[in-house]
């Protein structure tokens, strides 16, 4: 959620103030541009950026458009929202493959932008899309470099084509030559080529990068750039652009950064797009950048298409169909919640998916509150039960449940309410399958709707089944009785009301005088 999180807030603030117009004055749109500006400025956006915004903003909200909407603050958030994909760079730009394999793709930028793990993750990420990706150890001059793409190679599940131990050793412009040879020989479809960086901008870091760029004529050069990095963006990348020239943008670190100037600032000054985006620590978490899916986040205006592309991702249909069917059969377990759980994980971070939402932004507080490591304590617990514990957690008793908390480290009032929960999960989940509607924990059952309780049928509600036979029995014959002791309703002193079995017991007239009799 820390994604543009600054920004997202101060705009939405701001349209919150325009909903109450029913007509838009040029004050009220001066009033906006200005806060629409300090938002920029505040989220490290260039100021040649932020002028060129605003003025845009402005000169259409000032238009007959406007004047003659409707509803004039959503026209506003629509221009501001059109606004924002322009500067993010308009239409989303995917990777142009060589026409005859293999696709060198190139990766410069300064040292700490996170080169080498965006190495692993666009090889992993190729890698699902069906091509077969070798990574390059090009960067020889940091320490360790080489060790840490081969760690990030293995990881990812990708061949790391490294000939030298590096740290100081060894020609980066011969290691990209001899990767080409290797990759055509061994039928590697793309090749990508980790570069060395630098602390700062400099002559010898642009001199290497060219002479890589020159020895391998890559299709693609993939800046790599911190997007924590604010203002110096601006000047890393017009820097680059002058001296090694490339073909994309890939924002790195993402996720920590609240403001997101970096991002709204490269594509605008350099004319180049931004193609991906690292979104966390992990090898998944890398996606192509769409500047209006990123524009609607900024503006809480959700971005649903993402949401449902990872869902795909990580959802198989024939397991879902299965799943329901046991829903509906009542045979729903704690495996099959296991499993679930299990592809959740899969599609991604809980937090990033929920930001997704529209309107996300005003639950910030409970998603940044929200602790991921729930699930992993929730796993643990039903990996610590039996298979048999699994199907039937009918059967966990207290001796069962101690032994579970202390395999899955947890308490045993954890595991207590993973029970509880999961039973009300399924009994919510049957009753949706059958088409009724669930009745939610502390509210009653909804008006003219099929869920909650039954309503009790004639002859008193049916009674659970006790499990001891002695108690059954006796309760089996009280019930026996049950309907001669109902006829003597009324009489406190031991008389049978009059009956087919008892013909000489009062009747109601006469227990009616004996009443009044005692009453005097």
């Amino acid at each position: 959620m820390a994604q543009f999180g600054s920004l997202s807030d101060r705009l939405t603030e701001t349209f919150r103030n325009l909903r109450s117009k029913g007509r838009l004055s040029p004050s009220d749109v001066d009033g906006t541009v200005r806060e629409i500006r300090r938002a920029l400025l505040d989220a490290d956006v260039a100021l040649e950026v932020v002028k060129s915004f605003t003025a845009a903003v402005r000169e259409r909200a000032l238009s007959d458009e406007v004047n003659k909407a409707l509803n004039p603050a959503q026209q506003v958030v629509q221009i501001v929202n059109e606004e924002l994909v322009g500067i993010l760079g308009g239409q989303q730009r995917r990777l142009e493959f060589a026409k005859r394999p293999p696709t060198v793709i190139m990766l410069a930028g300064l040292q700490g932008a996170g080169k080498t793990t965006l190495a692993g993750k666009l090889g992993k990420w190729l890698k699902k899309d069906g091509h077969t990706p070798m990574l390059v150890a090009a960067d020889l001059q940091r320490p360790n470099a080489v060790q840490q793409l081969q760690v990030v190679g293995e990881q990812a599940g990708v061949h790391v084509f490294a000939p030298e131990p590096g740290n100081g050793v060894g020609d980066p412009v011969k290691v990209a030559k001899n990767a080409i040879k290797a990759a055509v020989d061994q039928q590697y479809d793309t090749v990508i080529v980790d570069t060395a960086g630098r602390l700062g901008v400099d002559a010898e870091l642009m001199k290497q990068a060219a002479n890589i760029r020159k020895a391998v004529d890559p299709d693609e050069v993939l800046f790599v750039i911190d997007a924590m990095i604010g203002q110096d963006a601006v000047a890393t990348a017009r820097a680059f652009q002058e001296g090694v020239d490339f073909t994309g943008v890939v924002l790195s670190k993402l996720d920590g950064d609240a403001r997101g100037g970096a991002a709204l600032s490269v594509a605008s000054v350099t004319g180049r797009p931004i193609m991906f985006a690292s979104t966390g620590e992990g090898l998944d978490d890398f996606e192509p950048f769409h500047p209006d899916r990123m524009a609607s986040r900024i503006l809480d205006l959700g971005d649903i298409l993402s949401l449902i592309e990872q869902a795909q991702q990580a959802f198989d249909e024939d397991e879902a169909r299965k799943v329901a069917e046991k829903i509906a059969s009542d045979s729903f377990t704690l495996n099959d919640f296991l499993e679930q759980m299990q592809q959740l994980r899969k599609a991604g971070s809980i937090k990033g998916m929920l930001g997704m939402l529209p309107g996300a932004k005003g639950m910030r507080e409970a998603l940044d509150n929200f602790d991921e490591g729930e699930i992993v304590r929730t796993e643990a617990i039903i990996q610590s039960m039996t298979k048999q514990e699994r199907e039937l957690p009918k059967l966990l008793n207290g001796s069962r449940r101690l032994r579970i908390a202390k395999g899955s480290g947890t308490t045993v009032t954890e595991v207590n309410a993973l029970v509880n929960r999961f039973e009300q999960a399924a009994k919510m989940m049957k009753t949706v399958a059958r088409g009724g509607v669930p009745q939610m924990p502390g509210m009653g059952p909804i008006p003219g709707m099929h869920g909650g309780k039954k309503k009790q049928q004639q002859g008193g509600a049916k009674k659970k089944k006790v499990g001891n036979p002695a108690k059954r029995a006796a309760l089996a014959s009280g019930a026996a009785a049950q309907p001669q002791q109902q006829a003597a309703k009324g009489s406190g002193f031991g008389f049978g009301g009059a009956n087919a079995k008892n013909p000489k017991a009062p009747t109601e007239e006469e227990m009616q005088s004996l009443q009044k009799f005692l009453g005097r």
